[in-house]
């Protein structure tokens, strides 16, 4: 038994070899004398021969040796190395290239591009990309001069701001400086069999979606918006959002108009990953997102989604497998989850 890991979910990680709980949890082989991560490809041991322990330090103590297919003593060294580079990436106050990360971190940089995103959900480039919207965000709001923030935030010039920011924020600067002024949102309300839905979208994507709202509650979080009725111009995007609460998995890759800090972003991202009928622990989702320590901020992530279902927050889990809150009541949460399979 480990310290945070029962053995019953340290077997059940290992029969399905989840990355996700590499360097949280060792396997040692007692017939082979050999200890492996759980994502190691190697053929599975019969379960009575196998004990865990919660690094591989533990595992070494006890006189096993370390599995040559999936090098178990590497994934210190890989977590350090992203560590790294996210710390040099945050830091930077000039675009870092990828090859310029990898030297610093000791890796061929294909091959690092390949462990960042493993650990992070995104590349290198990406992230960086991510970290310079949220500090335009944050600038925008602070700076009185529009340029003046763009350049504050790390952009090289305002064009090159221009380029990605409608993609990222999904309106003009000066509109996320005013509050949204300028952008259009519709919306509708719609029944569904857990209760009046909320359904708001830009020309981007949906932008919130929540039960037990109305048009008074989007105006107040968008106060600067133009609010209208969404009318034939939101009503297959809306068909498709409720389709997802009664029949889950047919409609995952609804376009979206969220903005976040860069690891609600990523926490976002893994949440969209999951397939229907599959949960993911906080802790796998802080994994996913490239910070394994914030469990408590993945959580608040998904308390922050602003879109239901459309973000799949309610396959979102406890270590220890009990189902967590939800922003829209636990019976709602229970029923989302059952029509997906899964069983609490």
């Amino acid at each position: 038994m480990t310290d945070a890991i029962s053995d019953e979910e340290a077997w059940a990680a290992f029969e399905r070899r989840d990355r996700a709980y590499d360097g949280r949890v060792i396997a040692g082989v007692l017939t082979t004398g050999i200890y492996c991560k759980p994502s190691c490809p190697a053929r599975h041991p019969k379960r009575e021969n196998v004990v865990f322990f919660p690094d591989a330090d533990s595992a070494r103590a006890t006189g096993l040796r370390a599995c040559l297919r999936c090098k178990p003593g590497e994934i210190g060294r890989e977590r350090i190395a992203v560590a790294k580079a996210v710390a040099m990436l945050e830091g930077a106050e000039a675009p870092v290239t990828l090859d310029e990360l990898a030297a610093q971190v000791g890796y061929a940089p294909h091959h690092f591009q390949r462990l960042f995103k493993r650990a992070t959900g995104v590349t290198p480039a990406a992230y960086a990309r991510g970290l310079r919207a949220t500090r335009a965000a944050a600038a925008l709001t602070e700076e009185s001069n529009v340029t003046d923030a763009i350049y504050e935030a790390g952009y090289s010039a305002p064009s090159r701001f221009y380029e990605t920011s409608n993609a990222r924020l999904g309106m003009t600067p000066s509109a996320w400086r005013n509050g949204g002024a300028g952008v259009t949102i519709r919306w509708t309300v719609a029944d569904t069999s857990l209760g009046a839905l909320l359904i708001a979208a830009t020309d981007k994507g949906l932008c919130r979606v929540a039960f037990d709202e109305d048009s008074l509650s989007l105006a107040q979080r968008f106060p600067c918006a133009e609010i209208v009725p969404g009318g034939a111009a939101l009503a297959e995007l809306a068909a498709q959002v409720v389709a997802e609460v009664e029949q889950p998995g047919r409609h995952t890759d609804l376009p979206l108009d969220v903005r976040g800090t860069a690891f609600q972003e990523a926490v976002w991202q893994a949440l969209r990953s999951i397939p229907p009928g599959e949960t993911r622990t906080y802790t796998q989702l802080a994994i996913a997102a490239g910070n394994p320590r914030a469990v408590r901020a993945a959580g608040t992530a998904c308390g922050a989604n602003q879109v239901a279902i459309a973000i799949p927050c309610h396959r979102a889990q406890r270590s220890d497998g009990t189902m967590g809150g939800y922003a829209y009541g636990v019976d709602r949460k229970v029923v989302l989850r059952k029509r997906e399979g899964v069983e609490d």
